[in-house]
C-alpha cells in the first residue's frame, strides 16, 4: 500500500513537472517568435516576403545577406559600432572601477556623500537635453563626425550606473586584502586590477554588458553627431533602409539579424563566466 502511494505521488509530480516544462517551452516560443520570424524572413526572396497566406517556410536564399554585405555600406556601419562600443565599454568599466574603489575605500573623506548624490543626479535628466550642448561643444573642438565624440558620450552616459553598481560589489570585499597587498609593496592601481578586479568580476561583467548594449542600441547621439554616411553606426544605418515611399524589407530583416549577433554572442559568453564566478563564490562562502 505504501509503495502504491509513493508511485502515485511520483507520477503526479512527474505530470506536474511535464506540464511546467511544456508551458515554459510554449511561453519561450511565443516570446522568441518575433525574432524567429525576422530570421526566417531574412532568408526569403524579396518577392516572397509578402504573401496572402501565412507560410512559415518557403524557399531559402542567401541573396539578402550577399546584397547587404557586398552591395551596401552596412559592413562599415557594423565596424563603426563595434569600434565605438568596445572602446566606450572598456573606458566606462575602467573609470567606474577606479572611481568606485575610491568611494569604497575612503568613506570618511569630506564631501563623499555629496559627490555620490551628484553622480546619481546625472541619471535624473533625460539624455535628449544634452544633445544641443554636446553638439555645440564637439563642434567647437572639431569632433563632429569623429568617433571620439561618441566614445566620450557613451562613456559618460554609462558611468553613473556603473559606479553605483561596482560600489556595491566593492563594499562587500574586505579591506584586509588591500592592506595585505600594500604590505607586499603593491601600488593602488595594482591592488585594483590584480586583487580587487578578480573578486569583483561578476559586477564588472554586468557593467560591461550593460555599457556595451546601451551603446550598441543608442540612436539619438549617433544620429546627431555622425552626419557623414561613412561614420554612421548600426542603428542609424538601419534606419536608412526605411525610405519615404518604399522600404527595403529584405535588407531591414537581414540587417536586424546581423546587428543582433554581437550583443547576443557577448551576452552568452559573459553570462557563462558570470554564472561560474557566482557559483564559485557561493561555494567559498
Amino acid at each position: 500500500m505504501t509503495v502504491s502511494i509513493t508511485n502515485k505521488a511520483r507520477h503526479i509530480r512527474f505530470a506536474k513537472d511535464l506540464i511546467t516544462v511544456i508551458l515554459g517551452i510554449g511561453l519561450l516560443l511565443i516570446l522568441a517568435f518575433p525574432f524567429i520570424w525576422v530570421v526566417l524572413i531574412s532568408f526569403r526572396p524579396d518577392k516572397e516576403i509578402f504573401t496572402r497566406t501565412f507560410q512559415l517556410f518557403t524557399s531559402v536564399t542567401l541573396e539578402n545577406y550577399y546584397t547587404l554585405l557586398q552591395n551596401s555600406p552596412f559592413p562599415n556601419y557594423l565596424r563603426n559600432s563595434l569600434v565605438v562600443c568596445t572602446i566606450s565599454t572598456v573606458a566606462a568599466v575602467t573609470i567606474s572601477l577606479i572611481t568606485a574603489y575610491g568611494f569604497s575605500r575612503n568613506r570618511d573623506f569630506r564631501g563623499r556623500g555629496l559627490l555620490l548624490i551628484l553622480v546619481i543626479c546625472t541619471q535624473l535628466f533625460p539624455y535628449v537635453i544634452l544633445i544641443t550642448p554636446l553638439y555645440s561643444m564637439f563642434f567647437a573642438v572639431g569632433l563632429i563626425n569623429n568617433p571620439l565624440s561618441l566614445v566620450l558620450s557613451y562613456t559618460a552616459m554609462n558611468l553613473p550606473f556603473a559606479i553605483y553598481l561596482l560600489l556595491g560589489y566593492l563594499d562587500t570585499i574586505p579591506q584586509d586584502l588591500d592592506e595585505a597587498a600594500k604590505l607586499d609593496g603593491a601600488s593602488t592601481i595594482q591592488i585594483i586590477f590584480k586583487v580587487i578586479l578578480p573578486i569583483a568580476w561578476p559586477g564588472v561583467v554586468t557593467v560591461a554588458v550593460n555599457a556595451f548594449v546601451s551603446a550598441w542600441d543608442e540612436f539619438l547621439f549617433a544620429l546627431t553627431l555622425m552626419t557623414a554616411d561613412e561614420n554612421k553606426t548600426v542603428p542609424v544605418g538601419l534606419a536608412g533602409f526605411f525610405g519615404e515611399y518604399t522600404t527595403q524589407w529584405n535588407l531591414v530583416m537581414t540587417a536586424s539579424v546581423i546587428s543582433t549577433l554581437p550583443t547576443l554572442v557577448l551576452f552568452m559568453l559573459l553570462q557563462r563566466k558570470l554564472v561560474s564566478d557566482l557559483a564559485a563564490g557561493a561555494v567559498k562562502l
